[in-house]
């Protein structure tokens, strides 16, 4: 898929749910519940609504939606909400299935690079990230094709090997 994103979906929800390994009720769960997160969201300042969602191995779809402060870089994305909230229920790297996005925006917006990194963290490379915009519009892409050569514990892993060839 090219980096700009189609003004209609590439594929029907159906096609798109079995390429990425979803259900078609796992997609239709993702879609209600990062919409539904997206009316909760705390944004007086940039009125720039995000609800997020994760679908974890275990079957759970975890909501997160932005929470904004008047002291700007203190505000939380709501991809980060939803992905705390799953490490706090228990999720680790690797137990998230798929990401959903959702906002007002006329097309879909990914998440920042903040989030990028931080869904790399938990999220194979491959894991679908589903971005809708305020007419339900949606683009779906990896986590690979959003973050080409992320940093993340993989990177960590062979710098600690490396090291402790080194001591040897």
């Amino acid at each position: 898929m090219s980096s700009s994103y189609p003004t209609k979906p590439t594929h029907s929800r159906h096609d798109t749910a079995l390429i990425h390994g979803l259900s078609t009720a796992e997609f239709a769960r993702l879609t209600e519940v990062c919409t539904e997160a997206k009316s909760k969201a705390y944004c007086p300042y940039s009125k720039f609504r995000v609800g997020a969602a994760v679908l974890t191995k275990s079957g759970s779809c975890i909501a997160g939606a932005n929470v904004e402060n008047a002291a700007y870089p203190v505000g939380v994305c709501a991809e980060r909400v939803a992905l705390g909230t799953a490490a706090v229920e228990g999720a680790r790297p690797g137990d998230i299935r798929a990401v959903a996005v959702s906002t007002d925006a006329s097309t879909p917006s990914s998440p920042c690079g903040f989030c990028r990194q931080f869904i790399n963290e938990f999220c194979e490379a491959t894991t679908p990230i589903i971005m809708f915009d305020k007419d339900g519009k949606w683009v779906v892409m990896t986590v690979e094709q959003l973050l080409p050569m992320g940093f993340g514990p993989d990177q960590l892993k062979r710098d600690q090997a490396a090291a402790a060839q080194l001591e040897q």
